[in-house]
């Protein structure tokens, strides 16, 4: 069961810290879709907030589409982009609810099986036409105010499923998707909503992703020595604001957080010269190395460097070389 923490003391509101602790816990599928947040008087149990306060926090994640009310059964979280099931239109599917879920569980099977997509196909051709269609342009989205995100996700993506992947700030993806009758957009839960509102009327699907959850780098935050400090280095600027407040709840005022960009030289010496732990993204590592080697002679103690396997979910990597036919 996932426990929330929250600073009484903070300058940083509570529910404002309980806000970013649930949205962390559904972006990383602690709370998977339509899985059941508690309720706001266990919560208030657990957190010691008013119920109100809980309450307002719920609205919100509401508001921006995390979740659902279900009168007199409570809040879910909701399924978003091509989980929802696909997005064709037809008089079969509005006859038969429940066929899109039956044909895609039908083709992972298959697929499962080795059959191959030419022969399914043959049973399934409006759903792999769709797919082939959707495969040709894989997009990653992220807002242009954190783009270093979107850059974090392209490399692994890149990586991990080897092929080309075409990044998009938020703000001009539907101008992109002028250009193009097809294609699969994948971004991050926390931009989901923004991403599905722009692609509803055009005939592509939408792949939300789940992050990392960081357990082991959480365990290791959780037994610093009170009045360590730690680094955190990323490409993006989102994951290390988002970070710093997940800390504080944790820890509160007994670790000094201090955070830097891959880019940002002043700020890398800095923090390789007082932290006693460095975590750092993949694509940022191998500076952080290079700043430690380079100031190891005036360091008493070189500090620990933690490099984060990675940012987007294994799950996430399988679901999309299935969807788009890799495997």
């Amino acid at each position: 069961m996932v426990q929330f923490h929250i600073q009484p003391d903070s300058e940083i509101p509570a529910s404002t810290q309980l806000f970013n602790q649930i949205r962390f816990a559904i972006a990383s599928r602690q709370f998977p879709p339509g899985h059941r947040l508690p309720s706001t008087r266990a919560l208030a149990m657990q957190t010691g907030l008013h119920r109100n306060t809980i309450s307002k926090v719920y609205r919100h994640l509401e508001e921006i589409g995390l979740v659902d009310s279900q009168a007199g059964s409570g809040i879910y979280v909701r399924a978003q982009g091509h989980e929802g099931g696909t997005k064709i239109k037809s008089p079969i599917l509005e006859q038969y609810p429940e066929a899109s879920k039956i044909v895609q569980e039908s083709l992972d099977q298959l697929l499962a099986q080795g059959c191959n997509l030419s022969q399914a196909r043959e049973l399934f051709l409006g759903e792999i036409d769709w797919r082939l269609r959707c495969s040709a342009r894989v997009l990653v989205t992220a807002p242009a105010y954190d783009i270093g995100v979107g850059e974090l996700m392209v490399q692994e993506l890149e990586q991990a499923l080897g092929i080309p992947v075409q990044l998009v700030p938020l703000e001009q993806l539907a101008k992109s998707l002028e250009q193009t009758h097809s294609g699969t957009v994948v971004t991050s839960r926390y931009f989901i909503g923004e991403a599905e509102a722009i692609v509803a009327p055009k005939s592509v699907r939408v792949i939300p992703i789940d992050i990392y959850d960081y357990t082991k780098e959480i365990q290791i935050i959780s037994t610093l020595p009170k009045d360590s400090c730690v680094g955190l280095v990323s490409l993006s600027s989102g994951i290390l604001r988002a970070a710093e407040v997940i800390i504080h709840s944790l820890r509160g005022e007994d670790l000094l957080v201090m955070t830097a960009q891959k880019g940002d030289i002043y700020k890398l010496n800095a923090l390789v010269r007082s932290a006693r732990v460095i975590i750092s993204d993949q694509a940022s590592f191998n500076s952080v190395k290079a700043v430690v080697a380079e100031a190891r002679d005036d360091l008493i103690r070189p500090p620990q460097l933690v490099c984060c396997e990675n940012y987007i979910g294994i799950n996430s990597i399988n679901l999309l070389k299935r969807e788009l036919g890799l495997g």
